[in-house]
């Protein structure tokens, strides 16, 4: 998470399309003012069940035998993000203007490619220097992020932003080695809320760093609780043309498709995208807070013989999963209106709210975060294809000191699960002990995690 190269794909030029001036109003969660812009748009361009409580119950214990250090090994560990500058005076400088606030950056999103591991840095409040970066594997401890693809790409200080990484959460690298990269548009969330763009995507060739296209969401994309902190991309690698991205809408609760193709995004509605009533109270690092995130993770499934894939998905603030065809999601004319097309798969049980998830395809096994269990959990998609419960889900690793708030997760090539975690709900609700470690990055080989596990694929 093997390549063709970029040449197999064949991007247009970086805009096309009618230009339309729309007006776009959002509602931050965080505050109560709306936010109002306008922009050229390319149109174109509970009770538990008696056998759940047990269940549960075994987690919690085992949760106590699989500490995250016994199963996943750290690999990066942090008190403070801090950015490698040209030198120290251009640190200083930066410090000084303001641009640059040691305590208000946190690393939220992860990706792996070669030897690089991509970590977002949100724009939640000023002094963020740079919201898409990267450091190398063998980086040391406690590595500097290095801003990709470049310092100005990520440099917000002045319009335009069109081309500009304004604030992303979370990127995805495909098959094709092209880093895929969902931008909110929203500065300084927390703070001083700003909207500098529509949310866009912008894809780049991670094998020359350069910027192959910049995709607008058209205004009928976009609603007034608007908050896109995801993007999964379904291609093959010797089918680069073909790409599908899906980009969850986690305050408005639908689905963004875009189709690289036709060039062209359309937006899905359907029930399930919905946030659970019952499942919006987390406690979590000593903090108690409400969230009622919708639609969050997706993951896809094994390519099947029709050409198509399963797509797993939950809203945040929910503890059940489910999941439709890709075939109906890449149909923009039925994917609205199929509604009996989109299953219900089952409960996770009580507190196993989950932000990202992904899908190991040589196990079968579903990985996802637990942020109120301080660990990651696991499915086995192909031993119980027709059994998703409490009895059937596990957790894999669980810690309460190193795994407060694991925030994503992904797979690399190599079958390796690599986690992050930032107890964000401190950042957010109190203030993080800049004295203790507060940002680490776990991984370990899929085929260890799951041993021991009712996701193992021997047991």
């Amino acid at each position: 998470m093997e390549p063709t190269g970029s040449a197999e794909c064949s991007p247009p030029a970086l805009y096309s399309g009618e230009v339309e001036l729309v007006e776009l109003e959002f509602t931050n969660r965080w505050s109560s003012s709306p936010l109002i812009a306008q922009f050229n748009l390319h149109d174109n361009t509970m009770m538990a069940t008696r056998s759940e409580f047990f269940a549960f119950a075994l987690l919690a214990v085992a949760s106590t035998v699989f500490g995250a250090n016994e199963k996943l090994k750290e690999i990066f560990r942090w008190k403070q993000m801090d950015y490698q500058f040209a030198d120290e005076a251009a640190r200083n400088a930066s410090i000084a203007a303001g641009e640059f606030k040691h305590s208000n950056n946190l690393p939220l999103g992860i990706e792996v490619w070669e030897d690089k591991v991509f970590l977002t840095v949100p724009r939640w409040k000023s002094g963020v220097v740079s919201s898409l970066n990267y450091v190398k594997k063998d980086g040391g401890e406690s590595p500097l992020l290095i801003p990709y693809p470049d310092w100005e790409t990520n440099n917000v200080s002045a319009a335009p932003y069109d081309s500009k990484i304004v604030n992303t959460f979370r990127v995805r690298a495909d098959e094709c080695d092209r880093l895929w990269v969902m931008d909110s548009g929203l500065n300084d969330i927390l703070e001083n809320p700003a909207l500098l763009s529509p949310p866009k995507i912008l894809v780049f060739d991670l094998k020359t760093d350069k910027l192959l296209r910049v995709v607008p969401l058209q205004s009928s994309d976009v609603k007034e609780d608007s908050f896109f902190a995801n993007i999964v991309v379904d291609v093959e690698k010797d089918k680069c043309d073909g790409a599908f991205a899906y980009m969850p809408d986690l305050g408005s609760y639908g689905l963004v498709v875009y189709d690289w193709a036709k060039n062209e995004t359309y937006r899905v509605k359907h029930h399930f995208f919905h946030f659970d009533p019952l499942a919006g109270n987390y406690h979590i690092g000593g903090v108690n807070f409400q969230w009622t995130d919708g639609l969050f993770g997706i993951a896809l499934g094994q390519r099947g013989e029709d050409g198509f894939r399963t797509m797993y998905f939950h809203p945040l603030s929910s503890t059940r999963e489910f999941s439709v065809s890709t075939k109906i999601i890449q149909n923009k004319t039925i994917a609205s209106d199929s509604y009996y097309q989109y299953r219900v798969l089952g409960s996770r049980g009580p507190d196993s709210q989950a932000t990202a998830s992904f899908l190991d395809l040589p196990s079968g096994v579903l990985f996802y975060t637990q942020v109120n269990k301080d660990g990651v959990g696991c499915w086995n998609s192909v031993k119980y294809a027709n059994e998703y419960s409490a009895d059937t889900n596990g957790l894999v690793s669980s810690d309460n000191e190193t795994m407060i708030f694991p925030n994503d997760l992904k797979v690399d090539r190599q079958s390796n699960l690599w986690v992050i975690t930032d107890r964000l709900p401190s950042f957010i609700y109190k203030q993080l002990d800049e004295s203790e470690v507060n940002f680490r990055v776990l991984s370990a080989p899929v085929n260890e995690i799951i041993k021991g596990t009712v996701c193992n694929n021997d047991s």
